[in-house]
């Protein structure tokens, strides 16, 4: 392995970390579709192949961006469907995504607020799976407005995330985000 494998090697998971974060801060500020990776490259002071090293499209890098929250999300479903009735399941969905959307507000801004980025998670099997699931916890009937309603609540709450005031602390803003989904899904307040 030459010198500069080894180099790479290093320091790859680091440049891969700068990259994403990088494409966060650019999709926030100029949209999915606004953002191309040689407008990443530039701001990291990279080459294009630089990018296309770690990802060859922009899609796989919302992804590789993404993977992570859906992890997350997944294992909110599956713990919330575990729950013994649908009142504890709704509870469990509600709870788990709005700690979510609390701790990652930049991610559920992009989300949210961007088309472009909802059509590629849409167009993600695991994805729309997951969001599925989701609509189905927090809604006890499957007609068009159930669906509507749960949906209005996820939204809801990843908005809400995504605009709450920077100071606001994740537990606090956690907290209000299950309050605010109470009321959209008209469950009685707890406490």
């Amino acid at each position: 392995m030459t010198r500069s494998a080894v180099g790479e090697t290093k320091w790859a998971p680091t440049t891969r970390r700068r990259m994403l974060d990088t494409a966060l801060e650019l999709f926030s500020r100029y949209s999915f579709a606004g953002t191309s990776l040689q407008l990443i490259a530039d701001e990291l002071g990279l080459t294009k192949a630089a990018i296309y090293y770690h990802f060859r499209t922009r899609e796989q890098l919302l992804l590789a961006l993404m993977k992570p929250i859906l992890a997350e999300i997944a294992d909110v479903v599956v713990a919330a469907e575990r729950r013994r009735g649908r009142r504890a399941r709704t509870e469990a969905m509600l709870a788990g995504y709005a700690g979510i959307v609390a701790t990652h507000r930049r991610l559920a801004a992009v989300t949210t607020f961007d088309p472009s980025v909802r059509d590629v998670l849409r167009s993600q099997p695991e994805w729309a799976a997951v969001i599925d699931r989701q609509l189905a916890l927090l809604t006890d009937e499957g007609s068009p407005a159930g669906i509507l309603n749960a949906a209005v609540t996820l939204t809801g709450l990843a908005g809400g995330a995504a605009t709450a005031l920077p100071e606001l602390d994740d537990d606090t803003l956690r907290a209000q985000l299950i309050e605010a989904g109470r009321r959209i899904l008209g469950l009685p307040a707890k406490g």
